[in-house]
């Protein structure tokens, strides 16, 4: 049997290393979090598979554009691509459509 809404996320203490836009040229921009870190919050997890693909920044400025709307609703917005936390900022910093989203 698969997960249901609203049932934990299996792997909620799998340590990830993430890049938070909206602390950029800070020492908190580079962090350790685990999915349990954002317990009581939906979280929206979307998988992309590089960052300096063609496809890929229309998908995530369109996430990016509708993150008050995901606040709105308790939700925290992941990416996540097989790319280090290094190629996340560089991507963002090389976009200015990609503010504040949060790749891991």
């Amino acid at each position: 049997m698969g997960i249901r809404i609203g049932q934990a996320a299996p792997g909620s203490e799998l340590a990830l290393q993430a890049y938070d836009r909206t602390k950029d040229g800070t020492d908190a921009q580079f962090k350790d979090m685990k999915l349990s870190d954002l317990k009581g919050k939906w979280v929206c997890l979307y998988f992309y598979p590089l960052d300096f693909t063609f496809v890929c920044p229309t998908e995530i400025i369109a996430f990016d554009k509708a993150l008050g709307e995901f606040a709105d609703r308790n939700t925290v917005v992941l990416t996540a691509s097989t790319d280090m936390v290094f190629s996340h900022k560089a991507r963002g910093d090389s976009h200015q459509d990609l503010g504040q989203f949060t790749p891991l």
